[in-house]
């Protein structure tokens, strides 16, 4: 077995630690918009559990994102570690997109009184594929450090 440094140790943990936390929360608010597409409760629902699981993923981003960089800092770039870079860039603009155009969305409608009701299916199409681009970019950032970890042995 090939030895590691504390930092590479570090690096990893937070690595980890940042998909742990953001992919937990991105499959908890999937799961709730997922259900929340044909009924009022789980609309109402999936408006709540936002508040909680926005900070969450952007705490767990910004943990991957970091650990990844004190992990990776002095092997340099491979194509596994550019393609994951691309992957957190475009889960980064769909985080803004969910947190700046969504949310606001969610919680004017929950103030107006409307957190129960349907979304309307212009907003459910955009939610969707954000969702479903948030959950395949956070699966495959991770397949792809699962890659990284056992290609350095």
């Amino acid at each position: 077995m090939e030895s590691f440094t504390w930092k590479e140790f570090f690096g990893l943990f937070i690595h980890l630690a940042g998909f742990v936390i953001g992919l937990g929360a991105v499959t908890v608010i999937d799961l709730h918009g997922f259900l929340g597409r044909k009924s009022a409760y789980w609309t109402e629902a999936t408006t709540r559990t936002h508040k909680v699981t926005k900070p969450l993923i952007w705490l767990g981003i910004t943990l991957a994102v970091l650990g990844a960089w004190i992990f990776h800092s002095h092997h340099g770039w491979t194509f596994s570690l550019g393609l994951q870079a691309v992957i957190s860039t475009v889960l980064i603009m769909n985080g803004f997109f969910l947190s700046f155009k969504v949310s606001p969305f969610l919680l004017r409608r929950e103030r107006e009184g409307q957190a129960s009701e349907l979304l309307p299916p212009e907003m459910q199409k955009k939610i969707a594929l954000a969702f479903v681009l948030s959950f395949a970019g956070w699966w495959s950032a991770l397949l792809l450090t699962v890659y990284q970890v056992l290609a350095k042995r």
